[in-house]
């Protein structure tokens, strides 16, 4: 065999491969788009209206978009009951993607490309830590392709819309987190100068909150969030959605960083 057909056998073993997966991404970007194109019925709009307010004071343009976001992520998640939950109702899926969504609207994304399973305790469960130790918990996310929840903290959470807590949103906060393989509290971001600006803004804010914290003084932030940067960023996330004019009053510039990074602007919504 000659050179010049090894050089052509080598660059097929590079160039096949590449064409294969450019298809599928191709077809998964076409069938999403099918997909997205569906509408939720006026019976499951307000459904979901009942259990997730939030999703009532969207402006129209955005709750379609959400709707479409809905369809698509139910369409790629297994959502898997656990500790006695006989099933994971459409109603419930519903719920759960509309929040988890919420995040990623007018955002870039892969719509949580790592995420495969969504597991549903129908109360809050038992969990064993890394050291063997167990405690009560209401949610978790994983690096390994899963989120845990509590229904009736996914309910709760979604039908009190100003309280600043939200177990989905918390969690899937942190799917977004966790794509570039690590819980750090900065998410991947487009360029970076975003990075930069990120850092400048997130650090003195996250000690700001530790301060607090120690303080026992009360904030519009969760001190849960003085936990780990990883924590604060969901914390923040939390309330970006739910207390929106008080965070943009208290905290202006890291409303601004989280206007930008999440594309859309809550206030706007009231």
């Amino acid at each position: 065999m000659g050179p010049f057909i090894k050089i052509i056998l080598f660059g097929l073993l590079f160039l096949i491969p590449m064409l294969m997966i450019r298809r599928i991404k191709r077809n998964r970007m076409i069938r999403r788009h099918t997909i997205a194109q569906q509408r939720l019925t006026p019976e499951q709009r307000a459904e979901l209206g009942a259990d997730f307010p939030l999703y009532l004071t969207l402006p129209h343009e955005l709750q379609q978009e959400l709707e479409g976001l809905i369809h698509v992520f139910i369409s790629e998640k297994a959502f898997e009951p656990c500790g006695g939950l006989e099933e994971v109702t459409p109603h419930m899926q519903r719920v759960i993607a509309a929040q988890a969504c919420l995040l990623l609207l007018r955002k870039p994304h892969d719509l949580y490309a790592k995420l495969r399973t969504i597991r549903l305790y129908p109360e809050a469960y038992i969990a064993t830590g890394e050291n063997g130790e167990q405690s009560v918990r209401l949610g978790e996310s994983w690096t390994t392709g899963s989120v845990v929840l509590s229904w009736a903290s996914v309910v709760s959470g979604g039908r009190n819309t100003e309280d600043g807590h939200n177990v989905t949103i918390h969690e899937f906060s942190h799917q977004l987190d966790q794509e570039d393989g690590a819980g750090d509290g900065v998410p991947l971001l487009e360029t970076k100068g975003c990075y930069k600006e990120w850092a400048t803004i997130m650090k003195p804010e996250f000690q700001s909150l530790i301060d607090r914290s120690n303080k026992n003084k009360r904030t519009v932030l969760d001190s849960y969030g003085a936990t780990n940067p990883a924590e604060f960023f969901a914390v923040a996330t939390e309330t970006f959605y739910e207390k929106p004019d008080q965070l943009q009053e208290k905290h202006p510039e890291l409303y601004d960083l989280l206007v930008k990074y999440y594309g859309v602007n809550p206030l706007e919504w009231q």
